[in-house]
């Protein structure tokens, strides 16, 4: 299609989630407390972002409690193939 507009592209989930302020408030804590659980050196800006779309997911499931959305957040990332290797398996079961 030549020409193409600029509605081309990614689309926007319909079912996309809404958040209230006070639950985004939440997700920015719960995010600032799982990324300072890192190592320095893996506190990068991608990681954030991994860690920021565990919690969003878990929210979106309608998870509320902060622990659990750092824990099921920190659990995905330790799941990562990009970010187990790093931590031993005594640790992993923590």
């Amino acid at each position: 299609m030549a020409g193409g507009s600029l509605l081309e592209g990614p689309a926007v989930n319909p079912k996309g989630a809404v958040f209230q302020p006070e639950l985004i408030e939440l997700m920015k804590v719960v995010l600032e407390d799982a990324t300072a659980a890192l190592p320095e050196a893996k506190r990068t800006s991608a990681m954030k972002a991994e860690i920021a779309s565990h919690i969003l997911a878990s929210a979106a499931k309608g998870e509320r409690d902060p622990s659990a959305l750092k824990m099921a957040a920190l659990l995905a990332i330790v799941e990562s193939s990009h970010y187990s290797h790093d931590i031993s398996p005594a640790r992993r079961s923590v």
